[in-house]
């Protein structure tokens, strides 16, 4: 089956082109080397594996073009967007091995929830990413899924030009980069030094933990962010019991 690919958290009138997913829906399920080696002659960011188990569940696993990912918040939308138009049900829930996302889709805009990913503890900033960065580092956090560093403007996030073969001195896989945002409430870019990409789009499971952080820095539920990638994305989102809704528009690519 040829892959749909869809890019999520667009804004055209912006220029931001969001991060694109490839979407495959198989009859039975593949092995880990099948799905990688598809993946790769893909060479999309993110290709989503979807099969329906007997119970008429839909499970996904996310690959990029060289290794599988945990948890992919653009590949979840993108896979959920798929399936909105393949099932005609507007709201579609995804099965995955931490748990379940749900994707519902109005328009040309999805709303996408993820569980908050809270901080488990504050950490010393290691020297390889101070110099990696070159940019001033306010704090930086450990989590379950990416480490996040707090730097102080948009001007810094969007201007930070990393050195990753300095990154990967440091055994950190991966960190969003925040900071306060001129024309909306924060700004971010998602670097995965230690793989290929090196720099992610638009990144749903980086938003899974910036979005509790800031909600409570501003005192906010309801807020909009910008990946300041090459690509660029929009994230609208809501911080509410603990679940991250983020919504968006969508394109087919």
């Amino acid at each position: 089956m040829k892959p749909i690919v869809i890019a999520v958290f667009t804004a055209r009138e912006l220029g931001f082109k969001g991060n694109p997913a490839a979407v495959l829906l198989s009859k039975s399920r593949l092995s880990d080397e099948e799905m990688q080696d598809q993946a790769r002659k893909i060479g999309m960011p993110a290709t989503s594996f979807i099969v329906e188990d007997k119970e008429g569940n839909f499970w996904v696993r996310w690959f990029a073009p060289d290794e599988e990912i945990g948890l992919c918040g653009h590949g979840a939308a993108a896979a959920g967007i798929f399936l909105s138009n393949e099932t005609g049900h507007e709201k579609v829930y995804l099965q995955y091995e931490g748990g379940t996302i749900g994707v519902e889709l109005k328009g040309n805009t999805f709303f996408m929830t993820l569980e908050g990913i809270p901080l488990t503890k504050k950490i010393d900033v290691p020297q390889a990413i101070k110099d990696g960065l070159r940019i001033p580092i306010l704090e930086m956090y450990e989590t379950e899924n990416k480490h996040l560093i707090v730097t102080d403007s948009e001007v810094s996030v969007a201007q930070m030009k990393p050195d990753f073969s300095r990154l990967r001195q440091s055994s950190i896989f991966g960190y969003a980069v925040t900071g306060p945002g001129d024309r909306v409430d924060f700004v971010s870019r998602t670097l995965v030094p230690h793989v290929q990409q090196l720099e992610d789009h638009a990144t749903g499971s980086s938003h899974a933990l910036l979005v509790p952080y800031w909600a409570a820095k501003l005192a906010k539920s309801r807020m909009e962010s910008y990946q300041l990638s090459p690509r660029g994305g929009r994230f609208f989102s809501e911080w509410k019991e603990g679940k991250v809704v983020l919504s968006g528009n969508f394109e087919k690519e």
